[in-house]
C-alpha cells in the first residue's frame, strides 16, 4: 500500500449508512494504522485483541469509549490506550462525525 509517507489523515474521513468506515494508512507484520469513522448511533462492539495493543487517538467529533470498566466521553486531542486483552470500544452518541486513528501492533492478522 503506497500513499506516501505524510498523510492528512482527515482527508480519507467519510461516514457511511450502513457501518462505521475504515481506512487502513499502513500494514505490516508490526503494525496496522487507520482511519475509522462513525455516523451518530454507529459503535465498535465491546472486543478484546489478546495478543495486540491498541490505541485510539480521536481527530474530529466526540464519542464514549471503554477500555475495561472505565467509559469515558472523548474528543479531539484524546488519547485512549487499550492494552492486549482489555476489552474495549466506543460509540458515538453525538450528532456529528466521530473521527479516531486507530493503531495496533502487531496486526491482528499478522499473528
Amino acid at each position: 500500500m503506497s500513499h506516501g509517507y505524510f498523510i492528512h489523515a482527515l482527508d480519507h474521513a467519510q461516514t457511511r449508512a450502513d457501518k462505521p468506515h475504515k481506512h487502513t494508512f499502513f500494514a505490516s507484520e508490526r503494525l496496522l494504522a487507520g482511519l475509522n469513522t462513525l455516523a451518530t448511533g454507529q459503535r465498535q462492539s465491546l472486543h478484546d485483541h489478546l495478543d495486540q495493543d491498541k490505541f485510539y487517538f480521536v481527530l474530529a467529533g466526540r464519542g464514549r469509549f471503554t477500555v475495561g470498566d472505565a467509559d469515558r466521553e472523548c474528543g479531539p486531542g484524546d488519547l485512549i490506550l487499550a492494552p492486549a486483552g482489555i476489552a474495549h470500544g466506543v460509540e458515538n452518541q453525538a450528532v456529528e462525525p466521530l473521527t479516531f486513528l486507530t493503531v495496533i501492533a502487531p496486526w491482528p492478522q499478522a499473528v
